[in-house]
């Protein structure tokens, strides 16, 4: 009988989200705001702004990438799995072990946004900061539809590798990520032939978020 290695226990393939928080709390807030707006697909300008209008505390537009959690079978499982995650440009992901021995892979990106856009109801920026925002919120989206892409090519192609054996450990132990740092070596790379390609784009967005300093409002 086949054993699954893999199963999710969550996931989401990435959104831009204007939420609405309490203006009397200086905590990170995850329950008791207003949504004013959610998409996982590229927004719009006057989306937003339709968004915006029905504000009446702090309204922050956030870009959230692409999360998958998985639960592993074996540790070497996870360690595989993380390697193409890293490997993709997910290179905030992680693995933790339960006190029970529960093994979870969680694949993270850094590629996040968030930006304060009122207080107390009112608007603290202009019309054509928005639409600044639109483009660096879309530019995300786009970068992270090339990850999730890269991830599943990746991801097909080392079990690909493993199913004539039907044993990943050799597959983990040539392409984990922690002996291509050992090694130097780049023909190692999960995704063969890309890596200049894959390495170009994931520097692009290492960059802090640029030109995001905020065009107040006289009014």
């Amino acid at each position: 009988m086949e054993q699954i290695i893999f199963f999710t226990t969550s996931s989401c393939s990435g959104r831009i989200i204007l939420v609405d928080g309490s203006c009397e709390s200086t905590e990170v807030q995850k329950q008791n705001c207003s949504w004013l707006y959610v998409s996982h697909q590229k927004c719009q300008k006057h989306e937003l702004i339709a968004g915006l209008q029905k504000t009446s505390g702090e309204a922050v537009l956030k870009f959230e990438p692409f999360v998958l959690h998985v639960q592993c079978r074996r540790l070497e499982d996870a360690q595989l799995l993380h390697s193409v995650a890293i490997n993709s440009g997910f290179r905030n992901s992680g693995i933790t072990v339960g006190k029970k021995g529960k093994i979870m892979m969680a694949v993270r990106s850094t590629h996040c946004l968030e930006v304060p856009l009122s207080h107390r109801g009112k608007l603290l920026v202009t019309d054509e900061y928005i639409g600044h925002l639109v483009q660096v919120a879309n530019q995300k989206m786009d970068e992270n539809k090339k990850r999730i892409d890269r991830f599943y090519s990746c991801l097909q192609s080392v079990l690909t590798v493993a199913e004539p054996t039907g044993n990943l450990s050799t597959v983990v132990e040539n392409q984990s990520v922690y002996t291509h740092r050992r090694k130097r070596n780049k023909e190692q790379d999960v995704c063969k032939g890309n890596s200049q390609d894959k390495e170009a784009e994931i520097q692009s967005d290492d960059d802090p978020e640029i030109g995001l300093s905020p065009l107040l409002n006289d009014t």
